[in-house]
């Protein structure tokens, strides 16, 4: 079996924006099936994992576009392992169409947490670290890895909105990709008539749950750049975005 995986999706009229580009919330979903995919091909996905209690859980993804796939375009997300330690581990993407054509990457750090205590735990427990002899090395992902997302007191609140069953995942918190399509609607229709999200990457800090009503505070931190800070109702900050528009 390779060591990279490649997963062929469409992108769905319906799964399409008024511009007729895939959603980029469509986009990360489809990311986090790849590896789901991949993953439990190789012995260590979720299936498994929930059988053991144990899980994983996304601490940071990046996605970079040069632009996003056309409504009914065949593409494939390749996935692979770029690195692992105890407690984390770094998997990349590439978005390609079945004609070669990069469309952009994606970069994700991931957490294995016992799901009773919900505590990080080691993932070379995981038959005898078995995810070591799936690690590539030599295959380029050519964006950057993104770092803490820096944020003044100057953010401004835009929106709170509650959350309800449709925005949990099978963790039990709030859905990752969900995340991002609430603060990509912190914009105006008007705005993506004119603007493409060129890159997106959050930061995920705290667990949020159904229920919970989550607060949006944005600033501007360059031409077309702005971060974003998303914090429960108690106060606990939940994530950090940043999103880059041309």
């Amino acid at each position: 079996m390779d060591k990279v995986g490649c997963y062929e999706f469409m992108a769905e009229p319906f799964h399409c924006d008024f511009n007729g580009r895939l959603f980029m919330g469509h986009l990360g979903n489809h990311m986090l099936n790849a590896a789901d995919f991949h993953s439990s091909a190789r012995g260590f996905g979720m299936k498994y994992l929930m059988s053991i209690n144990r899980s994983w859980v996304l601490s940071r993804l990046a996605i970079e576009m040069t632009e996003m796939p056309r409504q009914y375009t065949r593409f494939h997300v390749e996935t692979w392992v770029e690195s692992a330690m105890r407690y984390f581990t770094s998997r990349n993407f590439a978005v390609v169409g079945t004609d070669g054509h990069v469309y952009g990457y994606g970069r994700s750090i991931w957490a294995m947490i016992d799901t009773e205590s919900r505590q990080p735990t080691d993932i070379y427990a995981i038959d005898n670290g078995a995810i070591e002899q799936w690690i590539v090395k030599d295959k380029e992902c050519p964006i950057d890895k993104g770092g803490r997302v820096k944020m003044s007191d100057d953010a401004q609140l835009v929106r709170s909105i509650d959350t309800y069953y449709n925005d949990v995942d099978i963790n039990g918190h709030i859905n990752s990709v969900k995340y991002i399509e609430h603060v990509l609607d912190l914009w105006p229709m008007e705005w993506y008539s004119e603007h493409a999200i060129r890159r997106i990457e959050i930061a995920y800090v705290a667990e949020a749950h159904g229920g919970d009503r989550l607060s949006f505070y944005r600033e501007q931190t360059a031409d077309g750049e702005y971060a974003i800070r998303i914090v429960r109702g108690d106060g606990t900050e939940c994530c950090r975005c940043k999103v880059l528009f041309v």
